[in-house]
């Protein structure tokens, strides 16, 4: 299934950034701890580089990654120019006081009152970037929800007399080229779900539980991992959580929606999606036939 999601607002959005870019010194973007690569949109990374900006990349959502998975995408990130990469929770007030500095770190030229540091907030919808500035200003700016694209237009404030923030509305790019993208982002609710199917989406995710987390699927829906494939996932969570049609047979739908929530808040456990490693190997294997590129 090839997923692609690209609201109207967002075509304005780009625009708009660029525009934003030009007096920008620190871009903060924020991925998903869980899919950092996934979740980093090469729109940002273009319009960011054309102007030379460095980059503070947040691996948010850290508290529902794999810690292992997420140290070494720490390491990846900050072997890259111009990049300083931390993985923090946007709801922990104590990781959130962490940013002004490292941003001021990576432009220690400006962060005065005659030349006050000037940082942009961008990243995918549903990543976290109003929960990010909610929590920098210390009060509700923005809006946040658990839908994607719940901000659609900039937000500019002063953190203080020596630094100011923008926050952009979430921006995916046109078309994702590598399906496996589109379903990690699907099924970490970063694309509305008019544009996918859930059964496949939970489906994609169980096959990622049982190749590398197995023992979460015993322990949260009471059946042995092995032997087991994607459907076989979704019919036991139906039976654990007695998801039933009319004639008695298992709601599989409402079964897949309940995998998705469960690795989406967190009650699976601490699940990452790729690894340096695996997006090599993806990137480095021809797409299905019939797939864009």
């Amino acid at each position: 299934m090839s997923v692609n999601w690209f609201p109207g607002h967002m075509v304005s959005a780009r625009k708009k950034a660029a525009e934003t870019m030009e007096w920008t010194d620190v871009v903060i973007e924020v991925l998903d701890a869980r899919l950092p690569e996934a979740s980093c949109n090469p729109i940002i990374h273009e319009l960011r580089l054309h102007r030379q900006r460095p980059c503070l990349k947040i691996l948010n959502k850290a508290d529902l990654a794999d810690p292992a998975v997420t140290r070494a995408w720490l390491d990846f990130y900050n072997g890259q120019k111009g990049v300083k990469a931390v993985a923090l929770s946007c709801k922990k007030p104590g990781d959130v006081a962490k940013v002004p500095g490292l941003c001021q770190a990576l432009a220690p030229h400006r962060g005065s009152r005659l030349k006050p540091l000037r940082m942009m907030i961008m990243g995918i919808p549903n990543v976290g970037k109003s929960t990010l500035m909610n929590a920098l200003l210390k009060r509700r700016v923005a809006a946040v929800g658990d839908e994607p694209a719940v901000t659609k237009s900039q937000q500019r404030f002063d953190l203080n007399d020596r630094m100011s923030l923008t926050d952009t509305p979430g921006l995916l790019w046109p078309r994702i080229e590598q399906p496996s993208d589109g379903l990690m982002l699907a099924a970490s609710h970063a694309v509305g779900r008019n544009a996918v199917i859930d059964g496949e989406v939970a489906a994609f995710l169980a096959d990622i539980l049982l190749a590398r987390y197995p023992a979460m699927i015993a322990a949260r829906y009471g059946c042995a991992a092995e032997g087991l494939d994607a459907v076989d996932v979704i019919e036991a969570v139906a039976k654990r959580c007695g998801l039933r049609l009319k004639g008695g047979g298992p709601d599989l739908e409402a079964a897949a929606l309940t995998l998705l929530k469960d690795y989406r808040t967190g009650a699976l456990g601490r699940i990452s999606l790729e690894t340096p490693e695996s997006r090599g190997a993806m990137l480095n294997s021809p797409l299905p036939a019939g797939e864009p590129r």
